[in-house]
């Protein structure tokens, strides 16, 4: 191992960590050069995360956040100092991660680049004709949105019928929408507004009686003592759920709106969002709203032909640098009214990247969580010109990413492990590339580690039919997918790989889809929960100690009355931003000091919880846990500890977590997308060899991905294209890896020869 960079403690070219013990960091000490591009690579658990995201970063953030009034503070999210000795000369973090960009629909691609801002004040000084300043051509506010489905571009239709039951009365609680029990404020209105008979059952009433139930509005009421103004049902449903942001509600209303209503498309602007006076003015003959329905690389030529006669030249020039960098970055398929929460996590980031490419600010520190999931090896070298261009710009930039093709263009490479978990936490190298692939390690041995090509392709036995695929971009696509076979489906991101195998084969009875969205679970949800192996193992306790199971589940008898079994407890300090800190009555071991004298082979509830998957599996030995864990291990989740909340796995974890729980199913089918994400080079071969194992089982394995080591590796491949959105949406290749290296004249057949060849 090299000796970590300039460590001179007065240098301010560097930024210093010192004695950093997040998570399973060990004590790590190092420097980092700023001003520089550094990637941190080892393999999943081994600690990359714990350094940059929550250390470096999070303490950036936590001294930002510090400089704000403590009111301003009590609206911002709590945050601990990070576990670390110190940290010198850190510069303001931007966090460029894969979360999703939030499910509000007025939010899209124009709005979260600035790019539909800048396309207002473009109409407002050069459309035809006139209508007004850039609020005008904007549809989040009154002056420009459609008036009837208020800028949403969508209207909702409401089924009466599951707002109310018609053989009850207002009395006998005919209103079944949620939060309208009979003792409530808002029927207690209806019933007492004089305007019904409160016994008659809802069949009966008249058709006035029925419109006032439903529609009247400004009567007022006295309830109470107290003036209260009527508002019909269909209006307050509309006010109080169906104009609410649907991420945002809680479980029950969202059930309650999907069941209830149905959105179309808005009649009055078509969807467009705007009112007539905005879609009325045009530029060379096109509306706003037409420009924002264009694929972004059709719209960057567009606006390259404007010319500027009002000086409006800097601005055109902003507009053309946004749009250039989208397509650019690879994203040249999107359009700017497609909505943010519609992106998956690797095109949200790529869109956040874009933002911070237009900005003023220098010498800021850029951290980036693998910013080439979800890119074709073709998209990555435009990706890595973006993240050079941001260095050059003289900021830090900081990458966590495991592909050898950023690897490769990093000024300064950190090599944590050498192992996962417990068995990783310690920088195992620190320096340029051509140290690493000399130092030995893991990631350097690896570094160019290259899959073959199978000498020979697995025979099928029979096809699975698609034809006439047009979802999307797709070009009424029909293709035979091979059964018994590992077949690879890639091509270029937005070429429409996802809407041909998840519009196609999702929902039919064979197919079992294995992705990366979320699980569904709380704080309290983790592997061990979420898999079942919780339930074998309360069992076992149980029956060693002669006691009731339920009192070894943290969500019952046995938690900690303090914080219900959570561990920590959160604080509200009002005006200071509220604190969670570690129980003092449970430390943190989530059960009460009774149960955790129950003790299974010498431990308790609470540390075999806290074990990692390897751990347990030496610790277990009976068949029913085991058949769990080995799962779990043979999807390389090793690491991952069985009291871990669900919601700090990444994408690649939760896939490769369900898959564990599929595979003990019978499935003839298995759909996978994007296996690889967040594996490290050592741990994709692992990865082939569980691929070989579903398809050497009897299934068909189906598998969404880019990284060249999978498409060598199958058996089939389909190749989507030639390029995205509008260019893409037909299969430009089927055949096998062998065929497409030897014959294929697509970019995936390009960079598989130079792989394979490599």
């Amino acid at each position: 191992m090299s000796a970590p960079g300039r460590a001179a403690a007065d240098s301010h070219d560097v930024i210093q960590v010192r004695g950093a013990r997040e998570n399973n960091l060990a004590d790590v000490s190092l420097d980092i050069p700023k001003r520089r591009l550094t990637v941190f690579t080892g393999v999943s658990g081994s600690g990359k995360s714990s350094l940059v995201f929550g250390t470096i970063a999070a303490e950036s953030r936590r001294l930002i956040n510090e400089t704000y009034t403590a009111f301003l503070q009590s609206f911002m999210p709590s945050t601990g100092r990070p576990d670390v000795d110190a940290l010198h000369n850190l510069s303001a973090a931007i966090v460029v991660d894969q979360e999703r960009m939030g499910a509000n629909s007025r939010s899209t691609v124009g709005t979260a680049t600035d790019a539909h801002t800048m396309l207002r004040i473009l109409f407002s000084r050069l459309g035809t004709p006139h209508v007004g300043p850039a609020a005008a051509f904007s549809f989040n506010g009154p002056e420009g949105m459609c008036q009837e489905c208020e800028g949403i571009g969508r209207v909702s239709a409401v089924d009466v019928d599951q707002l109310v039951d018609r053989e009850l009365s207002l009395a006998g609680g005919a209103i079944t929408a949620p939060g309208f029990t009979v003792d409530s404020w808002y029927v207690q209105t209806y019933i007492q507004s004089g305007l019904f008979d409160p016994d008659k059952k809802l069949a009966d009433y008249s058709p006035s009686e029925w419109d006032d139930l439903l529609n009247r509005t400004s009567l007022k009421v006295k309830l109470g003592g107290t003036n209260v103004t009527y508002e019909g049902l269909l209006v307050k449903v509309q006010r109080l759920y169906l104009s609410k942001d649907r991420e945002a509600m809680q479980p029950h209303i969202r059930a309650f709106v999907d069941r209830a209503a149905t959105f179309t498309t808005c009649g009055s602007c078509q969807g467009a969002r705007l009112n007539p006076a905005a879609l009325s003015s045009k530029i060379d003959g096109r509306s706003i709203a037409d420009c924002s329905a264009m694929q972004v690389s059709d719209l960057a030529e567009v606006v390259s032909k404007i010319t500027d006669n009002t000086g409006v030249g800097p601005l055109l020039d902003t507009l053309r640098h946004t749009l250039d960098s989208l397509v650019e970055i690879g994203l040249g398929y999107l359009s700017l009214d497609r909505e943010s929460s519609t992106l998956s996590g690797g095109e949200a980031q790529r869109v956040k990247m874009v933002r911070h490419l237009g900005s003023s600010l220098s010498d800021v520190t850029y951290v980036f969580d693998e910013p080439t999931v979800g890119l074709h090896p073709h998209d990555i070298q435009r990706m890595n010109n973006l993240l050079l261009l941001l260095r050059d710009k003289g900021n830090t930039v900081l990458v966590v990413e495991h592909k050898p093709e950023v690897v490769e263009i990093a000024d300064h490479v950190v090599d944590l492990g050498p192992g996962a978990g417990s068995h990783g936490g310690r920088i195992c190298y620190t320096g340029d590339v051509a140290g690493l692939r000399a130092s030995g390690t893991l990631t350097g041995r690896h570094l160019d580690h290259r899959a073959r090509l199978r000498p020979e392709v697995r025979k099928p036995t029979g096809k699975l039919s698609i034809t006439g695929a047009s979802l999307h971009n797709l070009k009424d696509v029909s293709v035979d997918i091979p059964l018994g076979v590992l077949t690879v489906v890639t091509g270029v991101a937005g070429s429409g790989k996802s809407s041909l195998i998840h519009g196609s084969l999702s929902g039919r009875d064979d197919v079992v889809v294995v992705d990366q969205s979320a699980i569904r679970g709380s704080r309290r949800s983790n592997p061990a929960t979420y898999t079942g192996l919780l339930d074998t193992v309360r069992t076992a306790f149980a029956r060693a100690n002669g006691v009731k199971a339920a009192l070894f589940s943290a969500n019952s008898e046995g938690a900690c009355p303090t914080c219900k079994g959570i561990g920590t407890v959160y604080t509200d300090l009002a005006m200071m931003a509220g604190v969670a800190t570690v129980c003092e009555k449970c430390e943190g071991k989530r059960f009460t000091a009774e149960v955790l004298t129950h003790k299974l082979h010498g431990k308790d509830i609470s540390e075999v919880l806290a074990m990692s998957v390897a751990q347990a599996r030496e610790f277990f030995t009976a068949k029913a846990p085991r058949a769990i864990l080995d799962r779990l291990s043979d999807v390389g989740l090793g690491y991952l500890g069985l009291g871990q909340p669900l919601t700090t796995l990444s994408g690649g974890e939760r896939q490769r977590l369900k898959l564990a729980i599929r595979m003990a199913e019978k499935a003839a089918t298995y759909v996978l997308d994007e296996p690889t994400t967040g594996l490290h080079l050592a741990d994709v071969d692992q990865v082939l060899g569980l691929l070989d194992q579903l398809v050497d089982d009897g299934n068909t394995v189906i598998v969404i991905e880019h990284h060249q080591a999978v498409m060598a590796h199958a058996d089939w491949i389909v190749d989507l294209g030639p390029g995205a959105g509008q260019d893409g949406g037909r299969v430009v290749f089927t055949g096998t890896p062998a065929d497409l290296v030897a014959d294929g004249s697509t970019l995936t057949a390009r960079h598989l020869r130079d792989y394979v060849g490599g």
